[in-house]
């Protein structure tokens, strides 16, 4: 198991400085949002990507993969009735996993809730969009060999697929090995009807989770808000759970920095006790 910052949280710093401030805390990866990188990261040319890659490398840390990924360029949607839209959203899609093969990436995460919103009336219309789009990329995905996974996301941030097993509905219909869902605690504890440990017990052994992140339901990071991360933790080495577990607090306190130390800090002493 693998521990990763999704490098929003030190966006404020340059990103070789994020490579070098996250290794030095403990994190193995960072997880990053393309938005970070350039208003147009699809587009990033082949020497912006090595430089990436490379200020990992000299770092020590590992590039896990790519998350929150239509933010840019505007106008994006997966699930829009316009065609044009959805063209250019899968267009987007498929040079952003090329971007994360670049980048050494194992993993792409389909959160981007504004861009999967669905109007009242259509979710029908909305749910078959969407599956058109993701099928549409498939190809890229395979070829790359990434995994690419649609997030569950709570009810307060998107009214389209909210929940592991509405995740799991969709990928069983795209039918690809390189397409998976993922569970992120904090909005998991805000939508499911089980805890998060009970969560894992049930998906983890049918194959179909690919990621996991942590936050708590508070927005802040694990060991910043009252849910427990050791039974999530034991329950992710009771299943010998072997890939990343990336840290993507919202509400950074009291700043970014900080909240990186404290929740590496907080979880690494949470898989000293369990080891």
């Amino acid at each position: 198991m693998k521990i990763a910052l999704c490098n929003e949280v030190l966006r404020e710093l340059p990103f070789a400085a994020q490579c070098d401030y996250a290794a030095a805390l403990g994190y193995d990866g960072l997880e990053l949002a393309p938005f970070t990188l350039s208003d147009n990261p699809h587009l990033l040319a082949a020497a912006e990507r090595a430089r990436i890659r490379r200020a990992a490398a000299d770092a020590g840390i590992e590039i896990i993969g790519l998350h929150w990924l239509l933010v840019t360029p505007k106008g994006l949607s997966i699930t829009s009735p316009d065609r044009a839209v959805r063209d250019r959203t899968v267009e987007v899609m498929r040079r952003l996993i090329g971007l994360g093969a670049d980048l050494g990436g194992k993993v792409l995460v389909h959160g981007s809730p504004a861009q999967r919103q669905v109007e009242a009336g259509d979710v029908q219309g909305a749910w078959a969009r969407a599956r058109d789009s993701f099928a549409a990329i498939v190809a890229d995905v395979e070829a790359t060999g990434v995994l690419y996974c649609i997030e569950p996301l709570a009810r307060q941030a998107t009214n389209f697929i909210n929940t592991v097993a509405e995740a799991v509905e969709l990928v069983k219909a795209i039918g690809s090995p390189g397409f998976r869902t993922m569970i992120d605690t904090g909005a998991a504890g805000l939508t499911e009807d089980i805890p998060i440990a009970d969560l894992l017990d049930r998906w983890l052994p049918t194959g179909m989770i690919g990621h996991i992140q942590v936050s708590d339901t508070n927005r802040r990071g694990p060991g910043q808000g009252d849910n427990k991360f050791a039974p999530v933790f034991a329950a992710l080495v009771r299943h010998g759970y072997a890939g990343a577990v990336s840290v993507e607090p919202f509400d950074y306190r009291p700043d970014g920095p900080a909240a990186a130390a404290r929740a590496i800090g907080y979880i690494r002493g949470i898989l000293e006790a369990l080891a």
